[in-house]
């Protein structure tokens, strides 16, 4: 059970000029402004409360005022009094959450979830808590995970705000804190501190030095956390403009040991080049480059949670198979391969969607690919290998290849992107005589099994891939020439 609460503050004074924005900001939206009145005149409180708050504060600061599509709201009235409020009013209702106080309704288009005030405790082995009415609003906030999440904009007639933690002023310094102790909000729910990382990059916000120790000293609880969980707040992190810094401190705390060790394990690990401080921060400021790659290239998807993944794990087979070499150099020879099958087992650990795992997989043993190609030496042969064997990510590929390139030696950086450009180019002019987006073998299974005499079988397949690599070596052939080259291969195989 949770320990008594701290003191609480005395209310933050809100300037008159955030009153009014505020007002300004419900007004916009009439459901709101609808909800308010029903409640109010069936002697209810209802108020709009958490990130739609903080979002729209935000929202008004730069200038784009606007109220959030999907709202929360917390009342006095209980839930059964709350389903009977928007009966006739709402065009949908939902109850998945009534037992936590929450019903949920659609107005117009408009989502909401309306919950009943709460004074939660936790039980400190799951993050289940034990629910509990609160009696007021003040008891709903202090339960919230951070200041900037304990604010509230009344949706009665006098639209006031409610902020006893000054989450406003923290809002305005760039500042995290939580409304009461940092070590209590995070014992009674550890995926807080995931928030807390994920606000760092969502809203540029500096965490207290209170909340940093208590993410450090609790990092460890996260394990009774579901994977689930986990990694749908790592994702919201790495989809952010700027996840950099949210990943240092996600580091920095201990909570990447618990949650993905691979990364933190990078620290040690001097790249080869000696060019950076450690692979860790070479993976980082890949990571930064390819957001960069991304976001200058309109046909991509934006944010792109495959890229990024494989952008910060792509050399986290690197402490596995560093060596020490002559002259005080250090290798991490196929480092490629132990990383994929590294990033296979993560991922899935952290129940990512198979083809996400997949994906960064594969391009983490293709990342190190283009660097045999040296100045142009591969052969048309080889070029067809690397567009098929990347298949549909190729366009995810040429940025992660690109990204990796992080020397801070201009003319070298020059020289490699140069080079990849000539790559690309003939990948361009193949691509355009040979459509290497659908290379196939020149004959189909029931041209094999007719020239062949086979039934449908291993054999067919072994015939199949045969010739599909003779495609890639020599590029499309007639009918003749593939028909010939399968027949001497199949009388070789039997000879």
């Amino acid at each position: 059970m949770s320990s008594t609460p701290p003191s609480r503050p005395a209310p933050q004074p809100v300037p008159p000029a955030v009153q009014q924005t505020v007002r300004e900001l419900v007004d916009v939206s009439p459901v709101l402004a609808e909800l308010g009145e029903r409640f109010a005149a069936a002697g209810f409180e209802a108020h709009l409360v958490g990130g739609s708050v903080r979002d729209a504060l935000l929202a008004a600061q730069s200038g784009a005022p606007g109220v959030p599509g999907d709202l929360d709201v917390t009342t006095s009235a209980r839930p059964e009094q709350t389903l009977e409020l928007l009966r006739g009013w709402a065009g949908s209702t939902w109850n998945t959450g009534i037992a936590f106080g929450t019903v949920g309704a659609e107005v117009r288009g408009v989502r909401l979830e309306i919950t009943t005030f709460r004074a939660d405790r936790y039980d400190r082995e799951s993050r289940n808590p034990e629910v509990a009415w609160g009696s007021s609003l003040v008891d709903d906030l202090v339960r919230r995970d951070f200041t900037v999440n304990a604010m509230a904009v009344s949706l009665g007639p006098d639209r006031t705000v409610t902020d006893p933690f000054g989450g406003l002023g923290d809002l305005l310094a760039r500042r995290l804190r939580t409304p009461g102790a940092a070590e209590e909000s995070f014992a009674d729910d550890p995926l807080r501190m995931l928030r807390a990382v994920r606000f760092v990059a969502q809203l540029d916000l500096v965490p207290d030095d209170d909340v940093v120790r208590a993410m450090t000293d609790l990092s460890g609880e996260l394990g009774r956390i579901t994977a689930e969980r986990v990694q749908a707040e790592l994702s919201k992190t790495l989809l952010q403009d700027s996840p950099r810094a949210a990943l240092e401190l996600f580091v920095a705390t201990g909570l990447a040991d618990v949650v993905l060790p691979e990364l933190p394990a990078l620290r040690m690990e001097i790249d080869e080049h000696h060019q950076h401080k450690d692979v860790y921060s070479h993976s980082l400021t890949v990571l930064d480059q390819a957001i960069a790659l991304e976001k200058a290239d309109p046909e991509a998807p934006s944010p792109d949670l495959v890229l990024r993944l494989a952008a910060l794990l792509h050399d986290i087979g690197k402490p596995a198979t560093r060596r020490h070499e002559a002259g005080g150099r250090v290798s991490f020879h196929h480092h490629e391969v132990v990383g994929a099958k590294l990033v296979r087992k993560r991922l899935l650990a952290l129940k990512y969607p198979k083809d996400v795992v997949e994906a960064v997989s594969r391009l983490t043993f293709l990342h190190l690919r283009f660097h045999g190609y040296g100045r142009g030496e591969w052969t048309d042969s080889a070029v067809r290998r690397y567009v098929t064997d990347a298949g549909d990510l190729l366009p995810r590929l040429h940025k992660l290849v690109r990204s990796d390139c992080t020397t801070r030696n201009r003319k070298r950086a020059a020289a490699l992107s140069a080079t990849y450009d000539s790559l690309e180019e003939r990948i361009a002019v193949l691509s355009e005589a040979e459509d290497l987006a659908r290379v196939r073998p020149d004959l189909d299974g029931n041209a094999i099994m007719e020239l062949l005499g086979l039934q449908p079988g291993p054999e067919v397949g072994r015939a199949w891939r045969f010739l599909k690599d003779l495609r890639l070596e020599r590029g499309p052939l007639d009918r003749d020439e593939a028909e010939a080259a399968l027949l001497e291969w199949w009388a070789q195989r039997e000879a």
